[in-house]
């Protein structure tokens, strides 16, 4: 699969958290993410293991229990069945990309079980 950019497509995920869901496979899912200043990620868990970059911005990311302050450039990988959130201190974009794919977040006209 090959995809064009595009500023189109994105969603909410949680309030002041965007995402679009760029390109997946059968076995990974890669995501875009519009963070806004002051946002809060909620503590979360889920199955698949989740690895990230930040393109842009300042977060606090929170993985069990340890805190990073992440900066352009950086890059984490989460086991799955970790919690982990995020406080965003400046405007951010991070990619990750989650292995097995995220059902939840495949395309709605494209969602089937793989």
């Amino acid at each position: 699969m090959f995809k064009k950019h595009s500023s189109d497509g994105y969603i909410p995920a949680v309030e002041g958290v965007e995402m679009k869901t760029i390109v997946y496979g059968d076995k990974t899912l890669m995501t875009e993410f519009l963070l806004k200043k002051g946002s809060i990620l909620p503590f979360h868990s889920h199955p698949c293991e989740q690895t990230g970059y930040l393109v842009k911005g300042l977060i606090r990311l929170t993985i069990g229990t340890e805190t990073h302050e992440a900066l352009p450039g950086d890059s984490w990988c989460i086991p799955g069945g970790v919690e982990h959130g995020a406080e965003i201190v400046e405007e951010s974009v991070a990619i990750e990309v989650f292995s097995p794919v995220r059902q939840d977040y495949l395309p709605k006209e494209k969602s089937k079980v793989l």
